[in-house]
């Protein structure tokens, strides 16, 4: 319709103050907690060779290791041993075009050290696959890991509310990797700063989604004040209005 004023082909601008009302539900974050974590990492597959249990390990250090620095399937794709620097990477990412520099934790670099000696194309560091494969044996590894609770799914098709009821492992996917490493970090007690510095996320409005997962920890945090060598509040008696 702009485009039309701008044109000439329509004199009419009253579509300027039309405001649709669209009801939106705010995407649930799927994400892995450590426990899950250490159920995909504790997951026996037969190292025997078979073309499909040798991509189903591979897939599992990939997505691990997205889940343990932030990178989405793009950068991990991309990444080449050349971008590795002491203690960590330097990643041009594909989707934003930002240069960030991400550090390693001892996981991380377990993983690229795993591949060290290994010959890839193009000189990248780890074994990837398409997304779509890889999404597949995310699939199936959650699956056989047993991460299988129900997680309750809200969405709108226009007006009309549609809920699903679907298994955890139906959910997850490469981009849950960057997810979990948000959630994690935020739970450890980083702060956003130093997240969004490994991630580029742009602005703390991004963030809100992941914040409000960990909530829970707040309150566990609080919890030390319990700590306090206070005396017994409880029973102070010395409250005259008490008596």
């Amino acid at each position: 319709m702009r485009w039309a004023v701008r044109m000439g082909y329509n004199h009419n601008i009253a579509f300027e103050c039309y405001r649709p009302v669209l009801r939106i539900a705010d995407r649930r974050v799927i994400f892995l907690t450590v426990e899950e974590l250490n159920m995909i990492i504790d997951l026996h597959i037969p190292d025997d060779g078979s073309e499909e249990n040798t991509a189903l390990l591979h897939d599992r250090d990939v997505f691990l290791f997205m889940c343990l620095t932030g990178l989405r399937y793009s950068d991990v794709a991309n990444l080449r041993r050349c971008d590795l620097i002491h203690d960590g990477m330097y990643i041009t990412t594909v989707k934003t075009t930002d240069n960030l520099i991400i550090n390693l934790n001892k996981y991380s670099a377990a993983i690229l050290e795993k591949y060290a000696h290994e010959d890839f194309i193009d000189g990248k560091a780890l074994p990837v696959t398409s997304n779509q494969k890889l999404n597949e044996h995310i699939h199936k590894l959650c699956r056989m890991a047993g991460i299988n609770q129900s997680v309750h799914i809200v969405y709108y098709k226009g007006k009309m509310r549609n809920d699903e009821i679907k298994e955890k492992w139906e959910l997850v996917s490469s981009q849950t990797g960057r997810k979990t490493f948000v959630c994690l970090a935020l739970s450890l007690g980083i702060d956003r700063d130093t997240i969004m510095k490994w991630t580029g996320h742009h602005d703390y409005k991004s963030m809100d989604p992941y914040v409000d997962i960990v909530d829970n920890h707040k309150q566990k945090a609080m919890k030390l004040f319990d700590k306090l060598p206070l005396g017994d509040i409880e029973k102070n008696d010395d409250n005259p209005d008490k008596k």
